[in-house]
């Protein structure tokens, strides 16, 4: 276990390097300049000298990359070329939005799934399979933006039972946080949702369809003991892939459902960075992105050993 961890927090570190690089030479091809867009339409030459020294944009880029690199090992990711404030505390406000929304939208999604992935699969071929399968195609094609744009215009405007937009800290206002993350949880979980459903529905099935579920059914044991006992234990793998895979995604800030609902999230805060040519939030955005989608593959694949006694790290 020791040399596999050791192994991929390597293969880890070096996947982040790469992000970096990638990220950096990425958002310094962007047309647009920081420093004009930091200091409005009206500014002297002087002033604009200034300003670029002191982000350091005067330097080479190669020189730039490597002095902002060697702060992020140290934690330090910068500081925002339009607020003046440091990333990292842009990213910690954050943080309890995107996490409470990540959170929210992936029990949605497991709540819809997993119960009628596995009724799909138990009674396959028949109207609630069919229904269901019909169901999880419509939620993955409709877009999310769509979607949530109705349904602020059926629970907010028309029915007046929820809030169209914003968010409200669980420490101010519990049933106000609460009223906020519904609709946006939805939002992202039905969708999530309608995808896990076919890995399910598909894990079930491919279990159920093994020699060791007949002999099973051949002792006379009945289906929910089959269910249970011998093909959810052997199905919980792929599913468990997936939902790491959709985790991951979560985490990292679904940014048109954000904008969408005035959520400040981590997502949000990349757009906004984009907009204002902000590079240094955005380059410390996307790497703790990174850092999360890996960490996250990471937590799944050790997962793998509990959930099946067959898998060994050695």
């Amino acid at each position: 276990m020791t040399r596999y961890l050791l192994r991929r927090g390597g293969q880890t570190l070096l996947a982040l390097l790469g992000v970096s690089v990638v990220v950096f030479a990425l958002i310094h091809l962007v047309p647009g300049d920081p420093v004009r867009i930091a200091l409005g339409t009206r500014f002297d030459p002087e002033t604009y000298e200034a300003l670029r020294r002191r982000m350091g944009l005067d330097r080479p880029l190669t020189v730039q990359y490597l002095s902002w690199l060697a702060d992020a090992v140290r934690g330090d990711l910068g500081v925002s070329f339009r607020t003046g404030r440091p990333v990292t505390e842009l990213l910690l406000e954050r943080l309890p939005a995107t996490f409470t929304l990540a959170a929210a939208a992936l029990t949605v999604a497991l709540v819809v799934a997993v119960p009628l992935g596995i009724l799909a699969a138990l009674r396959h071929g028949s109207l609630v399979d069919y229904v269901a399968t019909v169901a999880s195609q419509i939620g993955i094609s409709i877009p999310d933006f769509w979607s949530g744009i109705m349904y602020i215009l059926l629970f907010s405007l028309t029915l007046g039972w929820l809030p169209p937009s914003g968010y409200v800290s669980f420490a101010e206002d519990p049933w106000g946080w609460l009223s906020h993350l519904i609709l946006p949880a939805c939002t992202v979980g039905l969708v999530s949702g309608s995808i896990l459903f076919r890995f399910v529905r598909s894990a079930v099935l491919e279990a159920m369809n093994r020699d060791y579920v007949r002999t099973a059914f051949a002792k006379g044991l009945s289906r929910w003991q089959v269910t249970v006992g011998h093909v959810l234990p052997n199905a919980w793998i792929p599913i468990v892939t997936v939902v790491g895979l959709q985790l991951g995604f979560l985490l990292g800030g679904v940014v048109v459902v954000e904008v969408i609902f005035a959520w400040p999230g981590l997502g949000r805060l990349a757009l906004l960075a984009v907009q204002d040519r902000d590079f240094t939030v955005l380059q410390g955005t996307v790497l703790y992105l990174a850092a999360t989608f890996l960490l996250v593959n990471l937590l799944v694949d050790l997962l793998y050993a509990r959930l099946d006694p067959r898998v060994r790290y050695d």
